[in-house]
């Protein structure tokens, strides 16, 4: 059931060393732009520690908090980057989202290779970033499939089974984090917001072309 508009959510992003800086802004600003209309929601960033986190292309952002000390939320959206390669090795990151109930789990882009370590996604539906990139010799979107067992890669802009949401690349970081406002505050409340950030065309658009696919288990 979806909650009234003044009720109070807080959205939880997950950081690391390496995050794609457009994650930042496609969730923490994001829900900024939607606090103008659901005025009790809010996000806190969480890294293994709280303090500097440096980004892929240098820019550096303070966590809120850490691992440890990061108040209950009821979304954690784990982000994207280049870090991700050192994140599935990270024996801290990988117990933090593994003690994550998964209605309260979700990626951003290749936030999803992350969860995929973590073995939350083995027999899931998933998505994430379909396009090999610079130096890369796979799509993230192939590597996946090797890392969750048993689950299913497909294309979309954004993915939800069993209460877990993955979403896709890049800019799909406002989709999948639209559908999360959406989920917790309604269809109507989710379209205002795209329209406040003058998104709710693209959003339009990328779910015609790429898909929402929703699967087992979804409110």
């Amino acid at each position: 059931m979806t909650r009234d508009r003044q009720a109070a959510a807080m959205i939880g992003v997950v950081v690391y060393g390496g995050v794609e800086p457009i994650d930042i802004g496609g969730t923490v600003g994001v829900v900024s732009m939607a606090s103008r209309i659901l005025p009790n929601i809010a996000s806190l960033t969480i890294a293994e520690s709280a303090g500097p986190v440096v980004l892929a292309g240098g820019l550096t952002i303070i966590a809120d908090e850490g691992f440890t000390t990061a108040p209950p939320c009821d979304v954690y959206i784990v982000t994207g980057g280049p870090g991700w390669r050192q994140q599935v090795k990270d024996e801290a990151m990988l117990a933090f989202v593994r003690a994550l109930a998964p209605d309260r789990l979700a990626s951003v882009c290749t936030g999803a290779l992350i969860l995929a370590a973590a073995g939350v996604l083995d027999g899931h539906t998933i998505t994430t970033r379909r396009s090999a990139v610079g130096a890369e010799t796979q799509a993230p979107l192939t590597l996946i499939g090797g890392m969750a067992s048993g689950a299913t890669p497909v294309t979309a802009a954004v993915v939800e089974d069993r209460g877990i949401v993955t979403g896709g690349g890049v800019s799909l970081t406002i989709d999948t984090t639209l559908y999360l406002v959406g989920r917790l505050y309604g269809e109507a409340a989710r379209d205002e917001v795209a329209a406040v950030i003058e998104y709710d065309r693209a959003f339009a658009a990328n779910r015609a072309a790429l898909g929402h696919v929703i699967g087992q288990g979804a409110p």
